[in-house]
């Protein structure tokens, strides 16, 4: 049997990925996500969208900034370096088939299926200051399914860890095939390093820690931040030597920084011959130097939102001439496609009225 395939533009497979409107991104999501985005979009049909849905399964409660969230994040992902002549931006809602194949996703999923997945038992446990004994917390990885087999994706980019999803996907793809008939292709894994950097105070950089540099932040707002990171906590006097390796601004240098840079700060903070408000500084130059061209594309669309917007209705609607395609099959593979809605039928059956009246 011949197995579906995913449509293609020219030779470049699909790749689909998103993300939950947040606000503005940082530091940590340009180096874990967007930097790859903007790879894949030179030699993949990328499918990058805004992830509302998705946002209602934690934060149902409180929806009044979705809007500006939803702006804000997508002009960091043009600012970053992502074309949308390159690749097609959509909003997740306003393309409803996901939300009609998630629902006939839902009726042949087992359930036992969604209680397995990791995140779901971790994120209860975690997360203590919301209900989310919801439906739609434990059936979101229906939603990603549909969100990812609507648009017959060859690959979905994602980190080691999270390569367990994509294959619950692949799980609904394959039930579904063997039920009806083969339609949906499975989306293979597209891993991906996902380089971190760390926040200011040395943990995982969040907005919910307050430890963020921000891809909007000018130079003299970069600049203070850095001022204030934390640093090797044995380095409590100038004199002190310190350890490169365990230091988030060199983690920083390693990025950012000019090789002999490099190599000159990892040698002298050893020896103590440089102090930590210079190498912070010297970080901090080559920091916004490396932002610059991200801060002048931000400032270009925050100036125009309403191009931002308009790049998104043009994508959200390319997106649904996509997925109308698909949910017709997935309709035609269930028989939930009636005589009314083909022309051929209701022509014979027409023709078959006309032939009755007139023999009467």
């Amino acid at each position: 049997m011949v197995r579906p395939r995913s449509p293609q533009v020219g030779d470049r497979p699909r790749v689909l990925s998103g993300m939950r409107p947040t606000g503005r991104l940082h530091l940590g999501h340009l180096v874990g996500a967007l930097e790859n985005w903007v790879k894949l979009q030179e030699q993949y049909d990328c499918f990058f969208f805004v992830a509302d849905w998705h946002a209602l399964t934690t934060d149902y409660a409180d929806t009044g900034k979705i809007n500006e969230h939803t702006l804000q994040m997508v002009t960091d992902w043009l600012a970053a370096g992502l074309d949308p002549e390159k690749a097609t931006f959509f909003i997740q809602s306003r393309v409803p088939e996901h939300a009609e194949l998630h629902l006939l996703f839902s009726m042949i999923t087992p359930l036992g299926w969604l209680e397995r997945v990791p995140s779901y038992k971790e994120q209860r446990e975690q997360i203590r200051d919301k209900d989310l004994g919801t439906y739609g917390f434990l059936g979101y990885p229906v939603l990603q399914a549909a969100d990812i087999l609507i648009y017959k994706a060859n690959y979905v980019p994602v980190g080691e860890d999270q390569a367990a999803h994509v294959e619950l996907t692949r799980e609904i793809a394959r039930r579904f095939n063997s039920i009806y008939t083969e339609v949906l292709p499975e989306p293979g894994v597209l891993l991906t390093t996902t380089p971190k950097l760390p926040g200011l105070d040395g943990r995982k950089m969040s907005k919910s820690y307050g430890n963020a540099i921000d891809l909007a932040d000018d130079e003299e707002t970069v600049r203070k931040k850095i001022s204030g990171m934390l640093t090797d906590p044995q380095r409590k006097r100038r004199n002190d030597p310190g350890r490169p390796e365990i230091c988030p601004v060199f983690g920083y240098h390693r990025r950012y920084s000019k090789p002999e840079v490099i190599a000159r700060v990892d040698s002298e903070c050893r020896t103590a011959a440089i102090g930590c408000v210079e190498c912070k500084g010297l970080m901090a130059d080559h920091l916004v130097v490396a932002l610059e061209p991200i801060r002048e594309r931000r400032r270009k669309y925050a100036e125009q939102p309403r191009m931002v917007w308009d790049i998104l209705v043009e994508g959200s609607r390319k997106a649904q001439r996509s997925a109308r395609e698909t949910l017709g099959q997935v309709r035609e593979a269930m028989k939930l496609v009636f005589d009314f809605e083909r022309p051929e039928k209701s022509r014979a059956a027409a023709a078959t009225a006309a032939r009755v009246h007139t023999s009467r």
